[in-house]
């Protein structure tokens, strides 16, 4: 660290140890995960930010930002742009500080934040699909209504609110952290961590956690400054952010230790880690550090180390809980899902069982196709080991069937396993994933703009509690469209995935 940088962080430690946050926020308990602790063979603490007032660590840096107002800023109001836990914050802080404030949200934002915002005093204002169409109303309303605008991690304020979860670890916990696992979007709340402790304890490793699929802090370490990393997954909402913010980036590039990804299935896992040892239900931003924490000790295969996981928040959509127990179980490798093909004849099913031994069969799928053969998909119980999927599949080889492992396929986990049956002869047919803003009436207006050109011939969308809906869709195109389809497609502006040569969908689609 450059002796700018460290006299910098000095200035924001200070500010950190003078945050006011107790006037709202709560110290949350440090608490020891016995059943994770054991079966990692760690011990592993978790920093229970879900149990503040509005159920998130947010609260902190958006109240100590309101407290440093003027007076003339305080009677100006304030806007802020959040997809949730951000706008409870600053809206329970506004109330208490007797502030006017108006929040701006993204339409898909789950309905329980929206409701919490309104019942804590503030207005919420739903605009757009994404943060960023947020934040351009709330920064038209700063420009034209002479309002405060209240950034939810690019502030050095809000930063040193965040810091002060921090403060308390180190207190909370006396011995020798070795690590502290940390969930990244903005970057608000690893910026303040880092601050406090690489001052108070630097040979504390500080690990960052993003989801793969909006992974900018990653990104921009890489590239040695913030980047837009473009459409970004919003499964774990609380995180979902295009570009870290300039801030927060400066003060943890040259501090942070390093940055872990992991995907769905992990974070779904850790939902259920959580709960298992402290019977409450994370969000899954509020899980991330969970995740990360377990992918670190498997690849690093760690033992004996003292580590920390900070559970950022407790905001989930009832639900949600469907889709996350789906997907736990394969997140924590208990779960395995494979498509067989086994020939169409008296006692085949009688020797796939045989061939699948002692494993229990969680799920299994088949309808007749064609006379020679029979496509089945089966979802096979594990015992938490990775390899052992793949002996798995050697054992049905063996027996003489081809396997195709569907574990970490999109496609087999958001649609096929939930419509194996009917199949169609469609030579030109082509499959494809989409996903679109779920709001009142999205479904029916994404019909009208794929379906008005091509005749679709499969559809599947199944309902996730999610900001985003997910459909499967077969077009009918012929060979003289493609270009034309293809055209179509970028114009639409949905995220999509061509599954035409997906396995999966040769096999029980097709």
């Amino acid at each position: 660290m450059t002796r700018e940088a460290a006299g910098s962080n000095d200035a924001l430690l200070e500010r950190i140890l003078r945050a006011p946050v107790y006037d709202v926020a709560v110290e949350t308990p440090l608490e020891l995960a016995p059943r994770l602790s054991e079966r990692l063979g760690n011990q592993v603490w978790i920093k229970r930010e879900d149990l503040q007032p509005v159920f998130s660590f947010k609260l902190r840096g958006a109240y100590n930002r309101l407290r440093a107002l003027s007076d003339t800023e305080r009677k100006a109001g304030v806007v802020a742009a959040s997809a949730g836990n951000h706008a409870q914050g600053v809206a329970l802080a506004a109330t208490r500080l007797g502030v006017d404030a108006r929040i701006v949200m993204p339409r898909t934002t789950p309905r329980i934040k929206v409701d919490a915002v309104r019942r804590l005093g503030s207005e919420a204002i739903l605009e757009g699909d994404s943060y960023d169409d947020a934040a351009a109303l709330a920064r038209r309303l700063r420009e034209e209504e002479g309002r405060i605008f209240v950034h939810p991690y690019d502030d050095l304020d809000v930063i040193a609110g965040q810091g002060t979860v921090a403060m308390e670890i180190l207190r909370q916990h006396r011995g020798a952290l070795d690590a502290i696992f940390v969930p990244v979007g903005g970057g608000g709340l690893i910026a303040g961590i880092v601050a406090y402790v690489k001052r108070i304890s630097p040979s504390t490793r500080l690990i960052g956690v993003e989801p793969e699929d909006a992974a900018g802090l990653a990104a921009a370490l890489a590239a040695g400054a913030p980047v837009d990393v473009g459409p970004v997954g919003l499964f774990a909402d609380g995180v979902a952010v295009r570009e870290v913010g300039a801030r927060p980036f400066e003060i943890v590039r040259d501090a942070i230790d390093e940055v872990v990804t992991v995907g769905i299935d992990e974070i779904c896992a850790a939902i259920r880690d959580v709960f298992d040892d402290t019977r409450s239900i994370a969000e899954p931003a509020g899980a991330l550090a969970i995740a990360g924490l377990k992918r670190w000790i498997a690849r690093d295969d760690v033992r004996g180390a003292t580590l920390v996981a900070i559970d950022s928040g407790a905001n989930m959509n009832f639900d949600r809980l469907r889709h996350v127990a789906e997907r736990a179980e394969i997140g924590e490798h208990r779960e395995a899902l494979v498509a067989v093909t086994i020939p169409e004849r008296p006692g085949a099913f009688q020797e796939l069982c045989r061939a699948l031994g002692d494993h229990a069969v969680t799920e299994f799928n088949y309808r007749y196709g064609e006379a020679s053969a029979a496509h089945v998909f089966v979802g096979v119980g594990l015992s938490g080991d990775e390899a052992e999927r793949g002996r798995v599949m050697d054992d049905v080889r063996a027996a003489g069937f081809d396997v195709v492992d569907m574990t970490g396929n999109e496609l087999a986990k958001l649609h096929v396993r939930f419509m194996v049956g009917g199949r169609a002869q469609r030579p030109d047919e082509r499959l494809f994933r989409f996903e679109f803003p779920e709001r009142p009436g999205a479904l029916a207006r994404f019909l009208d703009a794929v379906g008005g050109r091509w005749n679709i011939s499969l559809f599947h969308y199944r309902n996730h509690g999610a900001a985003f809906g997910r459909v499967l869709t077969g077009l009918e195109v012929p060979p003289d469209d493609a270009d034309a389809l293809v055209r179509f497609l970028e114009d639409l502006g949905y995220v999509w995935v061509e599954e035409t040569g997906n396995p999966a969908a040769g096999l029980f689609l097709g």
